[in-house]
This record gives C-alpha cells, structure tokens and sequence, in this order.
C-alpha cells in the first residue's frame, strides 16, 4: 500500500513535473551526475567518468563488457540519456538502455528496453524496443527500426516514458513507440518498482542476422558515451516497496503523457519510414496477434510488402534483398 504524501511537496511536485514535461518533455528536469544517481554494475575499469561525472564512457573488450544502474528503484517515471554509439565494425555488440527489476523479481521480472545492435562495416546500427511484464518472456513485444541518422557520429537522445496506463519510447524527443495497457493484458504490463540500466555486451549469438556475425575484437575497445542523463520518478524503499512520491508523481505523469496531434505525425511518419519489424504482425509466431495488439491496416500491409514470409505467410523470392535507403534531409525534416 502507497502512502499518501504531504499536500505541500504533492503540490511541488505536480507543477514541477507538469512544468517540465509541457515545456518539452525533460528539457527543465535535472541532470544527474554519475555519483549521484548511479552505480557501476560491471566492467571495472570498462566504465570512465567524464565531465566531473556528467559522462559516462562504457566499453567492450575481449574481457568483459560494462554496465551502470540507478542507485534507487521507480516506479513510473521519465528516464533519459543522450548516447553515441561505437563507429565502424560494431557486429554482434549491444548496448542497452532499460528498466527491469530482474535482479528483485527473478521468476516474474518487468522490463522496458531500448537495444541497440551493431552491425558489420557499411550497414546501419539498428534499434529495437521490447516490454515485458510479470515474467512474460515467452511473448517477445519487440519492434525494431532504422534511423534517420548515423548514432555514431554524435550524441541523440533517447527517452522512456512509463506511466500506469501506457510507456512511451523517444528518440530526440520524438516519440516512436506508444504502448497501451489493456485489462486484457493483465500482469504483462509492467507494473512493479524498477532500476534503469545502461550496458554494452557481447550478443554475438543472436545480435546481427542471428548470430552470422559476430563481434570482432581486432576493432575494440567498442566504447558507448552516455550523458545528460535524466531520473525523474517516484522513488521507491527497495525493502517495503512504498513511497511518499508515487500517488501523485503518478498522477502528473498522466497528465504528461497525451501525444500530442504534431507528435503523432511525426510518430506515424518515423513508423512509416524506419520501423523493419513489429510483432503484433508477426504471423510466423502469433496466428493470432497477443491480446494488446491494435491492428493498423497501413502499417501491416507496409510490413508485409517488405517481408511477406514474416508479415504475410508468403514466399520470399531468391536474388531480392530488401535494402534501406537513407531518408533525405528533407526527410528527415519532416519526421
């Protein structure tokens, strides 16, 4: 059970946190240095600070990965870091940014992801978005897409809006991923206090095609640059699961969290251009979409045209690829 919080510091907090998020969704909200928000989850001296702390440099190496986590748990909140990928040959490497509670909830975990995954010289990182709650592992949420931009050639920023009823993911304050909770998903909505996470491994196995290439360390160390990074939420005691915040934080979030008419059009025009995979349209693994799934007839005949085998039960023709051309600037100016 929340405790109910102070009518001053509920008010305080509800005009900051509606202040912030109409002003440009965390433009106003603090930054954290690492030391006070943080702590280093792997990786010895695979983790460096910069900037007095406000940056954090994560590599990979034949020897381990790295990895950061919030030193608090939340429960809903706004979490943000403007990150640069490694350059180059990047097959195989993952770097993640999300909230699970793993380590608390082995059997029956939650957790929101942004994933990012390598690629061999030439081609493109690709960014892949998944949820899970209460332990639903075996219904895999991920859509994935190209970008618009090269992540490695500076910093942009990506962002998680979770709330009670719906997660929101960003990408330089454009939002691309609306997930809504419905009572028919029950439990798999994430729903219980977790960390954020940050980390840079070796998925070789399953990160580029499906493990037919694999990292290279002939061009390590990979180093993934984390800054700006944003905690903003209800803090939750990791032992009683209670809080003076949540109530309200809660509720300001909600208030937060409409996507406006402008943003929308900017989501539908991301989606229509860059989104490569989705699994409400995954015929191959659901016969019948899973029970959250709102069925976008242009989306699915888009997927479909570009894998039929995947998005409509057809048969792939040898000697075609499906390649991605990079969007124009005039594209992009558009998104």
């Amino acid at each position: 059970m929340m405790k109910l919080p102070s009518m001053g510091s509920s008010l305080f907090l509800v005009l900051s946190l509606v202040s912030a998020f109409v002003s440009g969704f965390g433009k106003r909200l603090p930054i954290l240095s690492f030391d006070e928000g943080y702590s280093q989850l792997f990786g010895d001296d695979n983790l460096v600070l910069h900037r007095d702390g406000k940056a954090v440099h994560l590599s990979l190496n034949e020897r381990t990965g790295s990895g950061f986590v919030s030193q608090d748990l939340y429960l809903h909140g706004y979490f943000s870091a403007s990150i640069k990928l490694p350059a180059d040959y990047t097959a195989g490497v993952v770097v993640a940014f999300y909230m699970s509670n793993g380590d608390i909830f082995e059997k029956n975990h939650d957790e929101i992801d942004f994933e990012f995954l390598g690629n061999i010289r030439g081609k493109d990182w690709r960014i892949q978005t998944n949820i899970y709650g209460n332990g639903s592992t075996g219904v895999g949420r991920e859509e994935r897409y190209n970008l618009w931009f090269d992540p490695a050639d500076d910093f942009h920023q990506y962002s998680i809006l979770w709330t009670y009823s719906q997660i929101i993911f960003y990408i330089d304050n454009i939002p691309i991923r609306e997930f809504k909770r419905t009572a028919a998903m029950g439990g798999d909505f994430p729903s219980k206090p977790m960390s954020l996470y940050a980390t840079i491994w070796d998925g070789s196995d399953w990160a580029t095609n499906g493990g037919k290439y694999r990292v290279n360390y002939k061009y390590a160390p990979y180093v993934a640059e984390f800054s700006d990074l944003t905690l903003h939420g209800c803090t939750v005691d990791p032992i009683e699961f209670s809080s003076k915040k949540c109530d309200t934080s809660s509720q300001s979030l909600e208030l937060s969290a409409t996507i406006t008419p402008s943003q929308r059009s900017k989501m539908d025009s991301f989606r229509r251009k860059h989104m490569t995979y989705a699994y409400c349209y995954d015929q191959n693994r659901y016969k019948v979409p899973p029970m959250e799934c709102v069925i976008n007839p242009k989306e699915a005949e888009r997927l479909k045209k570009f894998d039929p085998v995947t998005f409509g039960g057809g048969r792939r023709h040898h000697g075609k690829r499906h390649r991605r051309i990079r969007a124009s600037q005039s594209e992009t100016d558009t998104i």
